[in-house]
């Protein structure tokens, strides 16, 4: 797999975590305890640091970046869909940022809230617990999330990263 120090910044990836061969990992970075970190994704944390909590999936093609001032930090039994993109944001605990989506700087996405697929959170949104945030630029719909989706979605993830872990195995190149 392809992580990377970068000077003294060194990836911190808990030993029950599963990183992808093709996804890249660079510098200031934490993955926690059954975290999954699929094929192309990509974590530069050259400044400002990321985090990943325990039980969290981030999925194909996801990049994540943070800027010297501020860090990107993405809790426990979030699922981060495909291709989506989050920079110097907060995604708390229980949280989903579905496939496409962008979330940028200063905005936090509260426990058990959704941002819909292709959604754009601009600078300094809030998308409160269990809200569900739709559309380019997003609009807030309170209470329209539904959590069971999300740890549904968990809870595949936790159980393919061992999966993986266990039995994936390259056969050409």
């Amino acid at each position: 797999m392809a992580i990377y120090a970068l000077g003294d910044m060194v990836p911190d990836i808990h030993p029950d975590a599963w990183v992808h061969p093709e996804a890249v990992v660079i510098g200031d970075v934490t993955i926690g305890a059954d975290s999954t970190i699929w094929p192309c994704a990509v974590l530069r944390g050259d400044n400002g640091g990321i985090r990943i909590g325990e039980r969290t999936s981030i999925q194909d093609g996801t990049v994540i970046h943070c800027i010297p001032t501020r860090p990107t930090i993405v809790g426990d039994d979030c699922v981060i869909g495909h291709i989506v993109h989050l920079e110097c944001c907060i995604i708390e605990n229980g949280a989903q940022v579905s496939s496409g989506a962008v979330v940028l700087h200063r905005v936090r996405v509260g426990t058990g809230a959704i941002v819909a697929a292709n959604a754009v959170v601009l600078n300094d949104q809030i998308v409160p617990p269990g809200a569900l945030a739709v559309g380019a630029p997003a609009v807030i719909k309170e209470g329209r999330a539904r959590s069971s989706d999300i740890e549904f979605g968990a809870k595949v993830y936790v159980e393919k990263g061992k999966w993986f872990k266990k039995s994936m195995r390259k056969i050409a190149d």
